[in-house]
């Protein structure tokens, strides 16, 4: 590829373009190189949906306390904090460093009968197991060979360790260890095994997670979920004996968090529940089984990792009721809750304060997302912050995922002494900025980094507004989240417009009552919050809803096996009919890793395509929690058939993870919208209008401006029969380089556009000579991810400007025979179903099954919307 030089000019071609075969569209889209390079965190871990895990059961970052352990005498406690462990006693608000180091340190158990504290350190891609010695500050590893090893607790009498591991499976199971001289061993608990049972978010193989002792060291109390198709599963006890039967001390859904606790006494386990809530409270059960749990504590809040003190007078956990983490004790008799403040911090390294300041070009104070990484390696953030962490990261670049926290404009935060190096993000139309600075030791220094804007055309930002579809307020993680901090995370992100799409976590909606028909009263004249719906059904694929000018669409899902939504009705068709009676527009959101094969897929069960020849289908994630080359495979299909289906993006992020997607705006659709009155509803309305119209750009970090004869995107050009020139011109403005901008017609590439030197920028013009009806978008994307990128790879899509010639629609045979056995697939799985309620359920399904079959079958006559 030439490289540009600034200001040489830009390239003008003429090209002649008639309709591209699925076949070849296929072929150009398939020749991208495969993205091997990003993987997830912890990526030895064999159990499905990696984001739920990751960020409900492994260990976290988090600037508070994050796990906690008594002493043996009751009179302090040891927690997990920034990556390191610390002790603080009852009393005090002084904490103290027991670790330090290039890993990162997590869940300690004290030994009962000595000085020493088992924990869990992350480093060199694995959690393993170590031991601290008090008396002499050295850490031994204990586990060995790259697992997952986590959640130890020390036996009674201090000589062997429960913990949990990934060892021998890739999943997670109790194992129980002991030193010996030839070092320590573990074993597991039980042989895996298989349900029967159906189930989706999690493994076919039972898991086993969360021991914890019985006082006299004879039994273990645990999760697992043997037959349960929902949730990580009941609360358990066995001996440790071979020939010891499992016993049910409670039967419930749990979702990672229970984490049970034997009460000194032997009678009583204490855990985690969101019983009939939206969020964790403690409960108490009897330790025999089949007792009736009764709460503990209540609040719009979640507690979770309980610990009972050695005389079970108190109970010490980490709580979310202020946002973020933060721990307390709480008496059994009574219920007095006492707050464990932390006002001073004692390192065991020396250290520095680090105070940063972004502004904009002006010198005035912006938001930003801003990772610092201390001279240990190590990402630290400001003691009140929100640390989040990105979920995967390349090898080769990096020992660690990037984390980062968002700054209203000023952050200070204590770092080791020596080089720290910080990078600032504010949204895709402003550079990344880098520097290093020198902390010495016991000394404060002051970084200000002045955000620059990238060179975009003039008023270009003033009339395209950026917004992400697809975010979860609130989704079980670590934080709670309020519409105010969520605002706070839009502009740090420079984001104008945020979906809170409310959804199901297993049986709670964590933010259903937040819906409001209307604009958040957070939302200023930068930034508006909705809250929305994501309409949660595996078997046709997720809708996101936005705009609902009513109520929400309730149970919120279908099609899950063995509840009373086991039917596959309603199906997304009728869902998508009763959001458009609310004004609502309905998108298929994070649609596809691989595009679907219908030739070798017997489950394919997803109805895009039935949805979009029916006419009930207003915009596509383009760019989502998906594979982006991938997704356009599909849309451009539909695009050859003569769909107009909108390109939008949301991240899917959860807002209130340490680890998660994200961040909040990562995956953004750019809305063109007209001027108009200032307040908070009519700005929703104009937006949403210009994304149903199509007037859209998708991205992770590309900016694109296209035009078709000086239409804009989502444009129809009406011409009688004939043969035409059209004229286009466009730019691109990346954050970081791109490998590829190309202009598409109909799924061909008609130009590959010169860039220039640091592959961030280009202008460009064309002509293109077209017969027939056709489609013209522009697009850049990369072979492989970028580290400044939390995604796959970079990438981003102008919607098409669409060509219409004699009012003949496009149509590619090839792709409606695609779609034709597509939804041929989805037919049979739709007969096959045993679970229906009625006949005309079924048959309401099937209806609208073959109408959308006909359109494929007979075309061309695909409609528009």
């Amino acid at each position: 590829m030439r490289v540009l030089n600034e200001g040489e000019g830009v390239k003008k071609v003429i090209r002649q373009v008639g309709l591209t075969t699925g076949l070849l569209l296929l072929a150009l889209l398939s020749s991208a190189p495969a993205s091997a390079d990003r993987a997830t965190v912890l990526k030895q871990i064999d159990v499905p949906h990696n984001y739920y895990f990751r960020e409900m059961y492994l260990p976290q970052v988090t600037s508070g306390p994050g796990y906690v352990a008594w002493r043996p005498d009751g009179k302090a406690l040891v927690y997990s904090m920034q990556g390191s462990l610390w002790l603080q006693t009852l009393g005090s608000d002084e904490a103290r460093q027991l670790t330090s180091g290039a890993g990162y340190d997590y869940q300690p158990d004290w030994s009962p009968v000595g000085n020493d504290i088992v924990f869990v350190r992350y480093a060199n891609d694995a959690l393993e197991l170590y031991k601290l010695d008090l008396t002499s500050g050295n850490t031994t590893q204990l586990t060995n060979g790259g697992a997952v090893n986590m959640e130890p607790r020390y036996s009674p009498d201090g000589k062997r360790i429960a913990y949990t591991s990934t060892q021998g499976s890739g999943r997670f199971h109790v194992f129980v260890g002991a030193e010996s001289a030839a070092g320590f061993a573990g074993k597991a608990l039980l042989p895996e095994r298989q349900s029967a049972v159906v189930r989706y978010y999690y493994s076919k193989y039972d898991h086993e997670i969360s021991p914890s002792w019985s006082p006299d060291g004879s039994e273990l109390v645990y999760v697992s979920n043997p037959e349960a198709g929902y949730g990580t599963g009941a609360i358990w006890r066995r001996g440790l004996t071979a020939d010891a039967k499992p016993i049910l001390v409670r039967d419930e859904e749990t979702s990672w968090k229970a984490k049970p606790d034997w009460s000194p006494d032997g009678k009583r386990v204490i855990y985690s529940s969101y019983l009939g809530r939206q969020w964790h409270q403690l409960w108490i059960t009897t330790a025999a089984g089949g007792g009736d749990p009764i709460p503990l504590s209540y609040g719009n809040f979640d507690i979770t990792g309980a610990r009972w003190s050695p005389n079970g007078k108190q109970i010490a956990y980490i709580a979310n009721d202020d946002g973020n983490v933060s721990l307390k004790v709480q008496d059994v008799l009574g219920g007095q809750v006492k707050v464990i403040k932390i006002n001073k911090r004692i390192y065991l390294e020396p250290t520095g304060t680090l105070t940063i300041k972004t502004t904009d070009a002006s010198g005035n104070a912006v938001a930003a997302r801003i990772s610092v990484t201390g001279s240990d390696g190590r990402n630290y953030g400001p003691n009140d912050a929100w640390l989040h962490a990105d979920d995967g990261f390349d090898r080769d670049n990096a020992q660690f995922e990037s984390r980062y926290f968002h700054s209203q404009g000023e952050s200070t935060l204590t770092v080791p002494a020596g080089a720290t190096s910080i990078t600032v993000w504010r949204g895709l139309e402003n550079h990344i900025a880098r520097q290093s600075i020198e902390v010495a030791a016991g000394k404060s220094a002051t970084s200000t980094v002045a955000i620059q804007r990238l060179s975009l055309p003039e008023h270009w930002q003033e009339n395209w507004l950026s917004g992400d579809v697809h975010v979860h307020m609130n989704y079980g993680g670590t934080y709670r989240n309020t519409p105010a901090r969520l605002l706070r995370q839009a502009e740090a992100e420079d984001l104008d417009v945020i979906y809170n799409l409310i959804v199901n976590k297993e049986q709670r909606i964590p933010d259903i009552s937040y819906f409001s028909t209307e604009p958040d009263p957070v939302s200023n004249k930068n930034t508006l919050i909705m809250h929305s719906q994501e309409y949660h059904t595996s078997f046709w694929g997720h809708l996101g809803v936005l705009g609902l000018q009513d109520h929400l669409l309730i149970s919120d899902y279908s099609s899950y096996p063995n509840t009373g939504a086991a039917s596959l009705f309603p199906d997304n068709e009728t869902i998508e009919d009763l959001a458009h009676a609310q004004n609502a527009l309905v998108g298929y959101v994070h649609p596809f890793d691989v595009a679907p094969d219908p030739d070798n897929d017997a489950k394919l069960t997803n109805a895009l395509p039935i949805d979009v020849a029916l006419g009930k289908v207003d915009y596509y994630e383009v760019v989502g929690f998906s594979n982006h080359r991938e997704t356009a495979k599909v849309w451009y299909r539909l695009l050859n058939l003569g769909f107009d289906v909108t390109a939008a993006a949301g991240t899917d992020a959860m807002a209130n993870y340490a680890s998660l997607r994200g961040p909040v705006g990562m995956n953004r659709v750019y809305v063109l919208t007209k001027p108009g009155e200032d307040s908070n509803v009519a700005r929703r309305d104009r937006w949403q209008a210009g994304l149903l119209a199509g007037n859209t750009i998708a991205s992770n970090g590309p900016l694109l401006g296209f035009s078709v004869d000086g239409q804009q995107p989502g444009s129809h050009i009406k011409r009688p029969a004939g043969e035409y020139e059209f004229d286009y011109s466009g730019f691109m403005r990346s954050i970081v380089p791109v490998d590829h901008l190309e202009v598409i017609v109909n799924g061909a590439v008609v130009q590959t556009i010169d860039l220039d030197e640091a592959a961030t920028s280009a202008d460009f013009t064309g002509r293109i000579k077209v017969k027939g009806s056709a489609w013209i978008l522009v697009r850049a994307w990369n072979d492989k991810s970028h580290p400044d990128v939390f995604d796959l790879f970079p990438f981003a899509t102008s919607n098409p400007v669409f060509i219409d010639v004699a009012g003949t629609p496009l149509w590619s045979t090839e792709d409606a025979n695609y779609f034709v056995r597509w939804i041929d697939r989805v037919k049979e799985a739709v007969n096959s179903h045993p679970d229906f309620n009625t006949d005309e359920e079924k048959n309401t399904i099937l209806a609208a099954i073959n109408k959308a079959r006909a359109v494929y079958a007979e075309g061309p006559q695909a409609g528009s919307k």
